[in-house]
């Protein structure tokens, strides 16, 4: 039978769906905060760019999830130990048409044959361009995110690290801010802080898509997270590897409370 587009809860095969979205709908099962969202697998997504049938079931979940939408890749091979993609692949973000949807997931698809996507698969000794499942995920629009470290990615050191701006975290992972930083131990107690510049945003756009906006001058030099932020981050990210047995690199959202997990990979740098 042809696989077909999954609540992320339930999608387990990796081979079909990519790792992402396994790794998403393993969170979910076990009570992470997960935003809701749809798995669509490696051959519909392939399919989609030469079929109006694949087109049209990518279109009727996109519908049935609601928008906005934010559109990620999961590719085969991606996010696992050996090697994360983390940057080699188009997100989407913002996506409130399902027409649009299509579009989107086809242009996510696309990256993963892009040049820098196949230099970085042959540097790991995977020449081929591996099938690209895509994850649609109800976009969360926050006041904070950024990335979390379960480890030290450089040093291998036994601390969390969090790097943090306001609004998307786009303006993090695309390195458009110099973040704020943050080092924890391992029971969540600060150990340094340093206050970036974080002098743009990635906002949502009324209508879909994303913007870079200034941030004035004294929000922008201003601590992004408090204490209380600091410490369900720091149990977000415990969670994390105790369910997933090893270091977490996670991309997190704050939409005002609690942070919620938007994606988890290992650590490749300590494999």
């Amino acid at each position: 039978m042809t696989a077909g587009p999954l609540p992320l809860a339930v999608v387990a095969d990796a081979d079909v769906y990519g790792a992402k979205a396994v790794s998403l709908g393993v969170a979910l099962r076990a009570g992470l905060p997960v935003p809701g969202g749809t798995a669509l697998p490696a051959g519909l997504v392939a399919r989609a760019a030469e079929d109006a049938a694949a087109r049209e079931v990518v279109r009727d979940a996109a519908a049935a999830l609601g928008g906005p939408l934010a559109v990620r890749s999961s590719a085969v091979g991606e996010d696992g130990a050996r090697s994360s993609f983390a940057g080699q692949h188009l997100t989407v973000l913002n996506v409130e048409d399902p027409e649009e949807a299509v579009a989107a997931v086809l242009r996510v698809a696309d990256s993963a044959c892009a040049p820098s996507a196949l230099a970085y698969r042959r540097a790991r000794g995977d020449p081929a361009a591996a099938g690209c499942g895509v994850v649609l995920q109800r976009l969360v629009a926050p006041t904070v995110a950024g990335v979390l470290f379960s480890r030290d990615p450089v040093t291998g050191a036994d601390q969390l690290v969090v790097e943090a701006s306001w609004a998307l975290g786009e303006a993090v992972v695309e390195g458009l801010v110099t973040p704020d930083l943050f080092r924890l131990d391992r029971d969540g107690r600060l150990l340094e802080s340093v206050v970036g510049v974080k002098d743009r945003a990635v906002v949502p756009c009324p209508g879909g898509g994303t913007a870079t906006v200034a941030v004035d001058g004294g929000r922008a030099r201003r601590p992004c997270l408090t204490d209380a932020d600091l410490a369900a981050l720091a149990d977000l990210a415990q969670r994390c590897d105790a369910l997933f047995g090893d270091p977490s690199d996670v991309e997190w959202a704050i939409p005002g409370g609690a942070p919620v997990l938007l994606q988890r990979r290992p650590i490749t740098t300590l494999a």
